[in-house]
């Protein structure tokens, strides 16, 4: 291969020159330009660097996610009666969380788009929802602090996937999303072990019921957490960071303008004013990858009432949490295998269908039987079902994968839009349906198969479109340009 300098390479060299403040000396002012044999080293450094750093994301993302199946889990110590809730009022409480994501997720990743430090912007956020998560009281006050919690929280996850796709190639997004999204499958599997020990052991001390408990130490450890986030998580490739090395710098932004595979001039450029998100709303695939997540996170919605569904079985509540853990370990595997294949295969579509196929035999077993044996194995099948959750959202990434802008702004509409789909599917799981919660099951089975089918036009879609570009190199005799994932 012939040699080639990285972009910017002068730039850099005059910013990391050996009489410069840099921290990395070297007495070839060129140190930067990277030969082709050198890349795959600076590229196996790089990617090790920021894999540790999405380790740190993925704690993060976990403390997120522990919000979510508290309240079901307190639910089965005094929850409902301490705060005198009736009828569908727990419903509420749960859903509303999910109006402060609705608004606020669209525009904080168009604000985190203009931003040098996401770093310091997501960990604050963090810092805010833990503090927020310590005074869950009395109904009404649950109320508020519910939605403030998910206006702060919004800002987090559509922010940490735009991270990602700022920094990782297309065809490694699939595995380190799994890898992200994979934090919500740990917590629902841990949070209730968590749950479980201080429900059981934490009751009265210092005057708290156990549930209160729950909201204290998930609050305080999310504050820790976020303290530490501020100088552990990565910010853009375009803002100088001390944990890279220049060349490393460098290689990550030519990554990113290789992947485009086109001459996307404004990929390190803010967009001026509000432009991506102006092309997102008037891109009708933005649209319809919303319709079709929606659907989808109806039917996932069983998960923020697990460890109601685990009770239906008959045990204790610590018994009925501790069930809870195996299935979601199970889905967590699950999830790196299929990403990882889908990555490999260059395939999304069946690795979406295939895990809402699971999940839906998962639905029928439930339906049919009372048995406890059989219905904790429907378990295990449901929770596969949230695999086509992680597959998704790489599939959204690479498909507006041309325009930073835009992708972040796509990304924020589509999970905002998802967002309703917590929303009602909060309402799916009426308690007057159990024990048996028949109605949920179907209405679960409707919404995946619905979601399948709009999945599968949009292949047929993306399918056309790669037929029609490369018929169009042929003809005009064009090397191989851009491509999308189907």
């Amino acid at each position: 291969m012939s040699y080639r300098p990285l972009p910017d390479a002068d730039n850099y060299a005059d910013n990391y020159s050996p009489d410069g403040a840099s921290g990395s000396s070297t007495d070839d002012p060129t140190h930067p330009n990277i030969d082709e044999q050198n890349r795959l080293l600076v590229e196996k450094r790089l990617l090790r660097k920021l894999d540790l750093r999405v380790g740190f994301l993925v704690l993060v993302y976990i403390m997120n996610c522990l919000n979510h199946p508290l309240a079901s889990a307190a639910r089965l110590r005094g929850f409902e009666e301490d705060l005198n809730m009736t009828g569908n009022q727990f419903n509420t409480l749960v859903g509303i969380l999910y109006v402060g994501y609705l608004l606020m997720q669209a525009p904080s990743n168009t604000l985190l788009d203009r931003m040098n430090r996401p770093s310091m912007y997501l960990s604050s956020c963090m810092a805010i929802w833990g503090a927020i998560t310590l005074f869950t009281g009395m109904y009404r006050a649950a109320l508020i602090l519910r939605f403030l919690l998910g206006f702060v929280e919004a800002a987090f996850y559509p922010g940490a996937v735009f991270l990602l796709s700022r920094w990782y190639k297309r065809n490694e997004l699939g595995l380190r999303t799994a890898l992200l999204t994979c934090g919500s499958s740990v917590s629902n599997a841990f949070s209730t072990l968590i749950a479980s020990g201080i429900l059981a052991g934490l009751d009265g001390t210092l005057g708290f019921t156990a549930w209160r408990w729950l909201f204290f130490v998930e609050g305080t450890l999310t504050i820790v957490v976020a303290v530490s986030a501020i100088w552990i998580l990565p910010d853009f490739p375009s803002t100088p960071s001390a944990w890279l090395s220049p060349d490393e710098q460098i290689l990550a932004r030519r990554r990113m303008e290789e992947d485009a595979a086109v001459g996307n001039e404004d990929e390190d450029k803010p967009a001026e004013g509000f432009s991506g998100l102006s092309e997102a709303l008037m891109d009708w695939r933005v649209w319809w990858l919303g319709v079709a997540l929606t659907l989808m996170v109806v039917s996932l919605s069983f998960g923020n009432f697990f460890p109601t569904l685990s009770a239906t079985m008959g045990y204790n509540a610590t018994i009925s949490l501790l069930l809870c853990a195996p299935p979601w370990i199970l889905g967590t595997v699950t999830s790196f295998f299929v990403a990882r294949h889908s990555d490999a295969t260059g395939d999304r579509f069946w690795h979406i269908a295939g895990p809402l196929m699971v999940g839906i035999v998962g639905f029928m077993i439930a339906i049919s039987t009372m048995n406890t044996a059989i219905r904790y194995l429907s378990l295990f099948f449901m929770t596969q079902a949230s695999v086509a959750y992680v597959v998704f959202v790489t599939w959204v990434l690479n498909t507006f994968s041309q325009s930073r802008s835009k992708r972040a702004a796509a990304i924020a509409l589509i999970n905002s839009m998802a967002t309703c789909g917590n929303i009602g599917g909060s309402y799916v799981w009426l308690s007057s349906w159990g024990p048996s919660y028949v109605n949920s099951y179907l209405i679960c089975i409707l919404m995946s198969v619905m979601s399948i089918a709009m999945c599968w036009a949009f292949r047929m879609h993306l399918s056309r479109c790669n037929e029609a570009a490369e018929a169009e190199e042929q003809a005009l005799g064009l090397p191989k340009g851009f491509r999308y994932i189907p």
